[in-house]
């Protein structure tokens, strides 16, 4: 997925916060999501963020911790950012289909932080060499999604 770099004014995000606002539209330039999660840096330093809203604005929020390092509402930031985790475009044709076939199923997974993707992806993958059980489990990976389930039962 495409990277995007850029500088921006900080703002105040309200309760210790620091919002960075984000100039372009990552439904866009990515791909429509319910939840954009984000990996990259600001001013250098590594952040992994979710876009939210804030004032009708799209961006992110960066704890108390950031203001002591030396940031406040007002410091102009350089910021780096991609889309986190896998995304659709990476999924295995199988996968894409089955997430395509099932809307409801496909936004919940889009909507998922890396961990319980990565966790869902590995369950499926771990069938290499028995196509028979792979299928299995990607109905039962599109039925959970389509639960809402963001992690596979223990069995």
């Amino acid at each position: 997925m495409e990277q995007r770099e850029y500088t921006v004014d900080s703002e105040a995000g309200g309760r210790g916060r620091l919002f960075v606002p984000v100039p372009f539209d990552p439904d866009v330039v990515w791909a429509p999501k319910p939840v954009h999660h984000v990996t990259g840096t600001l001013n250098g330093m590594g952040i992994r963020a979710v876009l939210t809203e804030h004032n009708g604005r799209r961006g992110f929020l960066l704890g108390p911790a950031w203001l002591q390092c030396g940031l406040e509402p007002g410091t102009r930031v350089s910021v780096v950012l991609s889309p986190e985790g896998p995304q659709r475009a990476d999924l295995a044709e199988d996968i894409a289909a089955a997430l395509e076939a099932n809307p409801a199923a496909g936004a919940f997974f889009d909507s998922l932080a890396q961990f319980y993707l990565r966790a869902y992806l590995r369950w499926i993958d771990a069938t290499k060499g028995r196509p028979e059980i792979r299928a299995q489990r990607i109905a039962e990976v599109v039925r959970l999604l389509e639960a809402g389930v963001k992690q596979r039962p223990k069995t």
